[in-house]
Formats: structure tokens, sequence, C-alpha cells
């Protein structure tokens, strides 16, 4: 699985303290659940009604990639939506949409796609609402981490690398990881770490290590999780944070899927966040740039 990964119309006033990222409004607390949060975008507390904006591009991607020297071949799937300057994506497993779903999703408003039977096009049309009031370009918050161009294999290599410094672990710790890519497996064990991978589509790692399906049981065992944004459009996002928040333990999550959903979880149970935004590094051969976040202690 890969790392799943624009100029606001209502420009925030500088914030004080640039190491805490905060919702745009006052009033918008931090929420528990992906829900609670769709709930206060409704009812306006993140910024401008999402009646009142519009999709104005739809996309369904599949892509396969396999890069240099791997025997492993990702398959993924993608719908972005993309309204004003900003694109929301959601990766989904195969058949959980079909091509033809943006036939008639240009023009649509984004508060009817947030209300969609479909996870991943609730989690599309969100993330493409929270990153347009608030985008991760120019937020005060976030690191800017430019990807190199060149190469799938070079530039996959600074993508993990930048996800890898967000890790934070002692000697010895047991670190979860949702959505297995081998270089943050060798990260984590590179600074110490024990990895406890868990994939719903990959049997192996890199090295042959078994890879869980079960997330409850690597999650027990954890002291730290590292958790991709697809967790988003399979429905164990809330899961994971509650229990990270439960046990106190830091969760750091990389994403292209969701990214802004993810960011309104920082200090409510995400600790760390990547944040890839379109296009995607595996989408291009030229610069990119992705954010990274962090609580504030």
């Amino acid at each position: 699985m890969l790392a799943d990964p624009v100029k606001s119309p209502h420009p925030q006033p500088p914030h004080p303290q640039a190491a805490r990222p905060q919702s745009p409004h006052p009033q918008a607390a931090r929420p528990r659940t992906v829900n609670e949060l769709s709930r206060a975008v409704l009812a306006g507390s993140y910024g401008p009604p999402p009646q009142e904006l519009a999709v104005t591009s739809a996309f369904w991607l599949h892509n396969t990639t396999r890069l240099v020297g791997g025997e492993v071949t990702y398959r993924n799937h993608y719908l972005l939506l993309r309204s004003g300057d900003a694109f929301g994506a959601c990766s989904f497993e195969a058949g959980e949409l079909v091509p033809g779903f943006c036939a008639n999703v240009s023009g649509r408003t984004l508060d009817t796609l947030i209300r969609h039977g479909s996870l991943p096009v609730r989690i599309a049309a969100l993330d493409a609402y929270l990153a347009r009031v608030e985008p991760h370009r120019g937020h005060p918050a976030a690191e800017p981490v430019t990807l190199p161009s060149g190469t799938p294999e070079a530039r996959a290599h600074a993508r993990d690398a930048a996800i890898a410094g967000l890790l934070d672990i002692t000697p010895g710790a047991k670190v979860a990881l949702i959505g297995v890519v081998n270089p943050l497996v060798a990260a984590i064990r590179e600074r110490g770490g024990v990895c406890l991978p868990c994939d719903l589509n990959l049997r192996t790692t890199q090295w042959g290590d078994p890879v869980a399906t079960n997330m409850a049981e690597v999650l027990e065992a954890a002291d730290a999780v590292v958790a991709t944004g697809m967790t988003l459009s399979n429905g164990s996002f809330d899961l994971i944070v509650e229990h990270c928040r439960a046990r106190g333990i830091p969760l750091v999550v990389y994403a292209q899927s969701g990214s802004a959903v993810a960011r309104a979880f920082l200090g409510a149970g995400v600790s760390a966040l990547s944040a890839e935004p379109f296009p995607f590094s595996q989408f291009s051969a030229d610069e990119t740039t992705l954010h990274r976040y962090r609580a504030a202690s």
C-alpha cells in the first residue's frame, strides 16, 4: 500500500503559536470522530457553509506501481474532487466506486457529497472542503518538505524519509504499522523499534516478516502507532485514534487520502502528520510538496 497523500477564499489571521495547529474558527472544537467532524463542517463551524462550495472536477484514478528491484505491485484506486483551488482525495478498495460515478459529480455542492452513502466519497468531499478553507500551503503549523524531481524510486525514498522523520520512538518500543510501506518498516527498526506490520492486502514485508490482517492484535501490543490515511476510507481511523487517545500513546498518520481530515485530529489523538495533497509523488516527476505537522506538546 502506498502512503497514502490552495489559497483559502477566507484568509485567516496569523496564528500566535505556529506550533499549535487550530481549526480556522474558534467555535470548532477538536473532533473525536470523523462523523463529529462532518457534522461540525455541515453546521458551518469551520468556515463557509459547504452548500456554498461546489465541485469543479471529479476524477476516478487507478494506478499500479512496482519500483525497480521490488517484488510487490501496489494497486491503488483514488477519488479526487476539486473544489476551487483545492483537491480532496480518498483511496478506496477495488470495486467500491466505478469510473462512471464521476459523470454527474461536477457541479454538485460539497454538502451533498459529505452526506453521501459511500464513505470514500464522504472523505474526499470533507477533505476538499477542509483543504479549501484551510490550505496546507502556507499553513502556520505546517513544515513544507519538497520532494525532488526525479525517478519514482528517488521520489518515494524522499517521501518515506520525510515520514520517518516524524517518528520519535525509544529503543525497544513496539510500533504498530497500519498500512505497510517497506521503507517505514526499515525506519522503525533503524530507530531501535520493533515493527508490528498490519495490512489488508500484503501478507509479508520485503524481508519476509508476516503481516497481520487483524488490526486489534497489533494495536493492543503497541507503544506507538503509524497509520496510513487509507484508514479513513475503510472506517478504521476512529478506532485507531480512540485507542491511542485512551492509552496516551503517539499516533503518526501519513496521508494522501484525507490529509486535511486527519489534520483536524492533531492534538486530539493524532500526534504527527505527513500530509501529501494532490498531485501525489507517484503522479509527477517534478518537485512536489508534502507538509509535516506535529501536535503541540
